[in-house]
């Protein structure tokens, strides 16, 4: 059986993208894992092989058909899309912008046209799409509108911690306004059938308390009663393994020890907080609920050492490798 094909934006252009993208492709684990096509712009991946040292050979393809998959061949999907007279690696552009915009645009064309298995993003600058003028906030909202998927689902995965997210990019006081019954119910049964579509049809998904040992019944905070646990019984009548209210100071590290299978975090910090502090590097934000698959490092675009050849790709390999892991699953 082929490796999976997974495409690989390499997001904004001015950022550490382009050098992590190299230097994980030259990582031998993501070779014997996965096949891979760069989406980009050849100068900037030429500036990134010399910046890192790598060996790699571009090859620039039409179409990831025509790749070439032996050790030491970087298959580009070359959109000739950066000026490179006015290029600046670490400087915030409207150009970069509309660059990282537009490899994503490639990449999910190639996945809703099943040319490729899944996608693996790698960091994009939100200054830099504000100046270019895309109307998004970030890699999930531009997945939901380029797949027509109204709300996809995220889940972070650090080894065997999975984390979905019942609230976003929303202030502290919004999301706590967002734990509500039916909302926790609909992403509950959302985030299983995402498990299913990976591969993982067994084990028990844990609510996260919001307040201080999950409101002690009340005394801080009603979240609990009033919300989570009518949630909790729902799901159970209507026959989904779950448990919960569990405090949010003991559910992650049960469920690294493999009491749960995931976790409902109910606002973003929390559940951020726990999969970072595990493993910073290997925390990898995967993106379902849509057509197609998609996996990404969980870091900014470090404009701070952009271009120096010095950035971690650990991050970068984790979410190729994740990709191709789930990528046979999430294609039936």
């Amino acid at each position: 059986m082929d490796r999976p094909l997974i495409a690989v934006p390499i997001g904004d252009p001015a950022g550490i993208g382009p050098e992590i993208v190299v230097k994980a492709l030259a990582d031998k684990a993501v070779r014997e894992a996965a096949r891979v096509v760069v989406i980009g712009d050849r100068r900037t991946l030429s500036l990134a092989i010399g910046q890192t040292g790598s060996s790699l050979r571009l090859r620039p393809v039409a179409d990831p058909a025509e790749g070439d998959w032996s050790p030491g061949t970087l298959n580009l999907i070359d959109l000739d899309n950066v000026d490179g007279a006015s290029f600046r690696p670490g400087e915030v552009s409207g150009m970069c912008g509309r660059a990282a915009y537009q490899y994503i645009e490639k990449s999910v064309a190639l996945a809703l046209s099943r040319s490729v298995d899944a996608v693996a993003t790698a960091p994009i600058h939100k200054e830099a799409l504000k100046a270019a003028g895309v109307e998004f906030i970030g890699h999930t909202e531009i997945f939901g509108a380029l797949t027509g998927t109204a709300d996809p689902l995220t889940m972070f995965e650090v080894r065997s911690l999975r984390v979905f997210f019942l609230s976003r990019h929303v202030s502290l006081r919004r999301a706590c306004d967002m734990v509500k019954r039916d909302r926790i119910v609909d992403y509950v049964r959302r985030s299983l059938a995402m498990l299913t579509s990976l591969g993982v049809s067994s084990g028990t998904m844990a609510i996260a308390g919001l307040n201080p040992h999950s409101g002690e019944h009340g005394l801080f905070g009603t979240e609990e009663v009033d919300e989570v646990a009518p949630a909790v019984e729902a799901l159970r009548r209507e026959g989904f393994d779950v448990e919960g209210p569990v405090g949010a100071d003991s559910v992650f590290h049960l469920a690294l020890q493999g009491r749960y299978n995931s976790v409902l975090s109910l606002y973003h910090d929390q559940g951020h907080i726990a999969t970072k502090t595990f493993d910073f590097e290997r925390t990898i934000a995967v993106t379902g609920g849509m057509p197609i698959l998609r996996t990404s490092v969980d870091h900014g675009t470090a404009m701070d050492i952009a271009g120096k050849g010095i950035a971690s790709a650990v991050s970068m390999a984790e979410a190729i490798l994740v990709a191709a892991r789930y990528a046979p699953f999430y294609a039936r």
